[in-house]
């Protein structure tokens, strides 16, 4: 083993490496080539070159992974030891649940927990939207009902946020970046501090970067991605990926069942009778059809 290594917490891709926070200080960090991509979260071992400077020799064993698609359906890191994705959506622009169950099916294969979050409660809400929420509250997915505008809900999510390190997931436009900011009150103040520590200009909007939050905890601000994709999943996975499918699974008569029209499904007749939510099962249909072919 390597002397002078030093244990650190990846808090920040910048331009020109990689900021790295060591005993309350952030260090500029570059890689060693034969690693694979370090992600924001991940817990680094690091040798320190300079003052300010050093360079990063060894991940630590992660808990958890997001990834998201890259070039040539390859898959790339965006945030690690994630305890919990927050799911945001709104009313408006629409309420996005094909992509609210993408995400839960994620967490489902990741070994990460995820909670949903309806912003901009300050506008009317449908009864069909109503329906839908209640089948996830029934799956014993928590909902945090907010409004960054009236800021309304903000103590009870600030509250679920408390001791873990949690990401805000969710398409653009639905108030992620105000709820951000009504979360860390000082974060342009952090983000500069970050650049002007590593000396690094500008710090890039679309980088993802970790905040300690005053209450405890950690969250992770990933503004430049919406979509983390289904690129990593398996056709198995995603059908795992929906929580009411689980014990049903082990009952279908085949261990390949596609859960369409395949003999002795205990999934489909579920769905068909109530037992489960038709609309998440047609939704899954759905997803099964995005798939990169494969992955199916």
């Amino acid at each position: 083993m390597m002397t002078g290594l030093l244990e650190g917490l990846v808090i920040s891709h910048l331009g020109q490496g990689i900021a790295v926070e060591h005993d309350e200080k952030i260090v500029l960090c570059q890689t060693l080539r034969k690693l694979e991509t370090v992600a924001v979260g991940d817990r680094v071992l690091w040798t320190q070159s300079s003052p300010d400077q050093g360079r990063i020799e060894e991940i630590l064993p992660r808990r958890s992974l997001l990834m998201r698609p890259s070039r040539n359906g390859k898959t790339r890191p965006v945030a690690a030891n994630i305890d919990t994705v927050f799911v945001v959506f709104a009313i408006e622009p629409y309420c996005d649940f094909l992509l609210i169950d993408q995400y839960l099916a994620i967490c489902e294969n990741r070994n990460i927990d995820a909670a949903l979050v309806l912003n901009k409660t300050d506008l009317p809400q449908s009864d069909a939207i109503e329906k839908e929420l209640l089948d996830y509250e029934h799956l014993g997915y928590a909902l945090y009902r907010v409004s960054a505008t009236a800021a309304s809900g903000l103590e009870q999510l600030k509250q679920a946020l408390k001791d873990q390190v949690s990401i805000l997931a969710g398409q653009s436009g639905v108030g992620k970046s105000s709820l951000t900011n009504a979360i860390i009150p000082d974060k342009d103040l952090k983000t500069n501090t970050v650049s002007a520590t590593t000396k690094h200009g500008r710090h890039t909007t679309t980088a993802a970067t970790l905040y300690h939050l005053d209450q405890g905890g950690d969250l992770i601000d990933s503004p430049g991605v919406a979509i983390f994709g289904l690129a990593g999943l398996s056709e198995q996975q995603l059908a795992y990926g929906y929580r009411e499918f689980q014990p049903l699974i082990e009952q279908c008569q085949f261990k390949n069942c596609r859960h369409l029209v395949d003999k002795g499904c205990a999934v489909r007749p579920a769905a068909e009778t109530g037992a489960i939510s038709m609309t998440r099962y047609q939704r899954f249909l759905k997803l099964r059809e995005k798939m990169p072919t494969a992955f199916i």
